[in-house]
């Protein structure tokens, strides 16, 4: 219990430091919420891709953006400050002291759920308010959007962890992170429809977690009929849990395996 106090002391300090950083908070919180409205501005009028259903631009591009939302404060927000951390001796100066290691894990946990929650809340407010998006209000679709959060945010976390063990200093984990993350998101469904990508692309993009993360998403906000226009044919609920619950793991291991307190070279 008291690795739990001190994980939710260290959550509220999280906070505070991420608040500071303007850029962290433009790139991981705002750049979903400005996209979606440039899009539904550019991208105005109805989408019926084949379906009986019509919906918005702003609709169109709901799920992809939530997704990139979960990403960006999960994997994108983990990689880079863990890394900068690592670099600056933050985390070696941690280690060093009687804060127990699952605590400062805890605090980052927090950062990302509570982040992401009121990235999410803005998000969904903007597009209802501004564009009338129409949200779902059956209770089975805010079911599965709970746990299609919930296991891409914990993905992203873990993943995040892992991948800053890739960087060798603080200069360079930003071209290391945001270049693949750009590169993912144009290939998942986040900036285009996922029926106008090449068969092969679609492929590439179905073994990485944001695809599935943005295919939920899409079974959330999206009117039944439209599942005719994914791979399958149908939203795939198990798939989507089984993949991004096999790459919770796979970050997990590698974590336990890679992380690292303090830079390479260094004791």
């Amino acid at each position: 219990m008291n690795a739990v106090a001190i994980g939710w002391d260290r959550t509220l300090l999280e906070l505070k430091m991420y608040f500071r950083e303007k850029e962290a908070v433009f790139f991981s919180f705002a750049f979903p919420i400005l996209m979606l409205g440039l899009f539904s501005v550019v991208f105005g009028g109805n989408f019926d891709r084949g379906a009986e259903t019509e919906v918005n631009a702003a609709r169109f591009f709901l799920p992809g953006m939530a997704a990139a939302g979960v990403m960006l404060t999960s994997f994108q927000t983990m990689a880079l400050s863990v890394a900068v951390e690592r670099d600056d001796g933050t985390l070696k100066r941690l280690r060093a002291t009687p804060m127990p290691p699952i605590s400062y894990f805890l605090g980052k946990i927090g950062l990302v759920a509570l982040t992401s929650l009121a990235q999410f809340a803005l998000l969904i407010a903007f597009a209802r308010l501004a564009f009338g998006v129409e949200l779902p209000t059956d209770a089975g679709r805010w079911a599965t959007f709970a746990w299609v959060f919930l296991l891409g945010v914990a993905c992203g976390t873990v993943l995040g962890i892992a991948y800053s063990s890739l960087a060798t200093s603080s200069r360079s984990v930003g071209a290391l992170v945001i270049a693949p993350t750009l590169v993912l998101q144009f290939i998942s469904g986040v900036y285009f429809a996922w029926g106008d990508l090449p068969d092969w692309l679609k492929q590439v993009a179905s073994v990485f977690p944001l695809k599935w993360i943005a295919q939920g998403m899409r079974s959330v906000f999206y009117p039944d009929d439209w599942k005719s226009m994914e791979m399958a044919g149908s939203w795939e609920h198990g798939r989507t849990a089984l993949v991004i619950g096999a790459w919770l793991v796979v970050g997990l291991v590698l974590c336990a395996r890679t992380f690292r307190w303090s830079k390479r070279g260094t004791t």
